[in-house]
């Protein structure tokens, strides 16, 4: 399957004729390099980077899906927006849409080379909820890793909720840390309780997550680096939850982040 074809699917909404992994020597490292072209493919149409989406880094679903390890996709402007407390999303072009609860970091700049947690910690400039909508263009959610990766780490839609600068809620990273694994939410539809989960659940902290996505990118050929003004959402704190148009969800999470609402259109 080419950058092309998986583009025109993702505009589409349309469902795969065929996995990208029945071909044999379609791996995860392949699958990388043709979610390169498709970004490229959506750069010269004029659509803009801004950041970067983590996958499957909530270990408690990785049987449910079958994929072991995290992932990784880009977020663009068409993809990206932001509210302070109450957003809307179009889920008109998607794909058998699933919603997930997550924090998100927004970079103040570029993390230095093998940064650590701490010179990781000083790069970040705020931490703000988050809902990404992800998608996937094989029936029933039923994919490998490499297929994931190809179909853009999953990721439609991430809209970020009211900002909170890193300052003033920690001085270090073990602070941050720990009181982000800490943290608490409960996830709702339409005001009943669907899911409960943590953000220790994320590779034990999103900032965790954050420092080994920052490694595995580095690592992929051709990959772009993390920048300055880059979001990056770090992965669902509960399962991911189907979703259909007319439906509110809500996300209450605990200190230090805030509520956040979304109506599906």
């Amino acid at each position: 399957m080419t950058p092309q074809t998986i583009l025109a699917h993702c505009d589409s909404g349309h469902l795969w004729a065929a996995p990208p992994s029945n071909a044999a020597d379609f791996d995860v490292r392949a699958a990388y390099q043709c979610s390169l072209g498709v970004r490229e493919l959506r750069i010269a149409r004029g659509e803009v980077p801004r950041g970067f989406k983590i996958g499957f880094t909530n270990r408690n679903i990785w049987s449910r899906y079958n994929v072991y390890a995290p992932i990784w996709g880009t977020v663009y402007d068409t993809t990206l927006s932001f509210c302070d407390g109450h957003g809307t999303i179009s889920l008109a072009r998607d794909c058998q849409p699933r919603i997930e609860p997550e924090a998100v970091f927004g970079m103040k700049s570029m993390p230095v080379p093998n940064a650590s947690l701490d010179e990781l910690f000083d790069a970040i400039e705020w931490v703000a909820p988050g809902f990404e909508i992800v998608q996937s263009h094989l029936p029933d959610w039923r994919f490998k890793a490499s297929d994931s990766v190809a179909d853009g780490g999953l990721h439609a839609h991430l809209l970020v909720g009211r900002k909170i600068p890193i300052g003033t809620i920690a001085t270090s990273a073990s602070q941050l840390n720990d009181q982000m694994a800490a943290t608490q939410v409960r996830l709702m539809r339409d005001d009943q309780i669907v899911d409960n989960g943590c953000g220790a659940n994320v590779l034990d902290s999103p900032l965790r997550a954050l420092h080994h996505f920052l490694v595995e990118l580095r690592q992929c050929p051709g990959a772009p680096d993390l920048a300055q003004g880059d979001v990056v959402t770090t992965g669902t704190w509960t399962d991911a939850w189907p979703v259909k148009s007319g439906e509110s969800w809500t996300a209450a999470f605990g200190m230090p982040l805030s509520q956040l609402e979304v109506e599906l259109r």
